[in-house]
């Protein structure tokens, strides 16, 4: 006897029509959506963090998100999780080479348009005075550098920045360090293996980051040798990660509890030392050693339903162009507040008004720059492979 046809009501057939479809890889593979909401959280906390610090002047006792540059450390474990995602088993059809023009292709066209941001932001300033008056060789060395993503020496009125256009680009470059790392060297690693370099490295972070008293560091060129310190747990971790994800338990907390912790260790306060050491620097690297990956591994494990699933893939795709190109607009910032000395009222409306216009801008230069330049560069990379 045959089964009768299941029909969807109306409702149903427009409701599964309508429903946000999961962003997908080049290759097809279902992006994690809870990860991409949490890279967009952390972006997020970081712009605000800069926002609100420029404002109060960095006085320790009013910043509000202490501890959001541990959203950096946050993107390291996620890109670690996610190259072992989108490449480990590719590697019978691709080349090292190969891969890093497809990192390259991902990443670049963001790093061009920040540093030109920020040779602009360096040249129109009308708040600097004349703190950014500096020889046109020295401009055009650290614009060559910078288009490259390669450190340069600081300029002035940029405080030991080793990447004076788009401060932020410090990072990235430790991302690109990551990733030759991983086409070389840890993609060949077992899981044993990787796991040992994650404990010996995070044991070095741990004991750095107390040295120092924050986690804060590697940016500028006094605590450069820090920056691939920061970068190795965390990429190495959320590779790990990645590879035992099937043999741990799953956890399942969803994007808002899982943001909500995330905010939570941003906005707690700094610690005073007990008996020399600094607990503040231990705070931020036990977050680190011992926090994100939790998150990291329950993100992965969780959906963000129905109702969060666009913010989720929103915020994901926003994530990287806020992230590299909102700090060209903060060195403007900073300079009309510390030389134009305005009121608390018009710094705290123009500082909330910042918020949405650089939301804009991130949404604009992945939408009319990032999208569309990918796009090219990779069907023009196809052809020729």
């Amino acid at each position: 006897m045959a089964r009768p046809r299941l029909t969807a009501t109306p409702e149903a057939r427009h409701e599964a029509q309508n429903a946000p479809r999961l962003d997908r890889t080049a290759t097809g593979k279902a992006h994690f959506e809870v990860l991409d909401g949490l890279r967009g959280t952390a972006a997020i906390l970081v712009v605000l963090f800069h926002i609100q610090g420029i404002t109060v002047a960095w006085e320790g006792a009013r910043i509000i998100l202490h501890h959001a540059i541990l959203a950096v450390d946050f993107f390291f474990m996620l890109s670690g999780f996610v190259i072992g995602y989108a490449y480990d088993d590719r590697w019978g059809q691709m080349t090292a080479r190969q891969f890093m023009t497809l990192r390259l292709i991902r990443l670049h066209p963001l790093v061009i348009l920040g540093t030109a941001l920020g040779l602009v932001s360096y040249l129109v300033d009308p708040f600097a005075g004349a703190a950014q008056n500096v020889p046109v060789r020295e401009l055009l060395l650290a614009l060559s550098l910078g288009l490259l993503l390669l450190p340069s020496p600081s300029l002035p009125n940029r405080w030991g920045d080793t990447h004076p256009f788009n401060g932020p680009c410090w990072s990235l470059f430790q991302e690109y360090i990551g990733n030759i790392a991983y086409a070389f060297a840890l993609r060949h690693m077992g899981t044993r293996s990787l796991g040992i370099l994650a404990v010996l490295s995070g044991a070095l972070l741990v004991v750095c980051t107390t040295m120092l008293g924050s986690i804060d560091q590697g940016s500028a060129w006094p605590s450069f040798w820090m920056a691939p310190v920061r970068l190795c747990f965390p990429f190495v971790t959320g590779l790990w990660l990645y590879r035992v994800r099937a043999s741990l338990p799953s956890i399942r907390l969803g994007w808002l509890p899982l943001t909500a912790l995330m905010t939570a260790i941003t906005a707690a306060p700094t610690l005073a030392p007990v008996a020399g050491i600094s607990m503040n620097g231990l705070f931020e690297a036990l977050c680190v050693v011992l926090l994100f990956p939790v998150i990291v591994h329950a993100g992965s494990h969780s959906e963000a339903g129905r109702g969060m699933m666009g913010l989720c893939k929103a915020s994901g795709r926003i994530s990287y162009p806020l992230y590299i190109t909102h700090f060209p607009f903060l060195y403007v910032w900073m300079n009309y507040v510390a030389n134009d000395k305005p009121s608390d009222a018009r710094m705290t409306v123009i500082g909330l008004a910042l918020v949405p216009l650089l939301l804009a801008v991130a949404w604009a230069a992945y939408k009319f720059w990032d999208e569309p330049i990918r796009r090219r560069l990779r069907q023009v990379w196809l052809r020729r492979s």
